[in-house]
């Protein structure tokens, strides 16, 4: 496993119709040398009602406050 996470993942949770989703980072994830994921969660989702998604690991998403496009609380 590399010393470096290559991908941070989010929980995602909707909060209905024209509000923006809420973004919590959850853990992160290393690339395999087969190109599958092994993931460490800092904490445990509830994925009855939010989706996880796995993003590329970026040292800029630290300065700007959360993933591309999408606003951390």
């Amino acid at each position: 496993m590399a010393a470096k996470p290559s991908h941070r993942i989010y929980q995602i949770e909707d909060r209905g119709e024209g509000n923006k989703a809420f973004w919590r980072e959850v853990g992160v994830a290393w690339k395999n040398a087969d190109d599958s994921l092994n993931l460490k969660f800092a904490v445990t989702p509830h994925f009855e009602q939010h989706t996880v998604q796995i993003r590329p690991y970026d040292d800029a998403v630290e300065q700007e406050g959360g993933p591309k496009g999408k606003a951390k609380k």
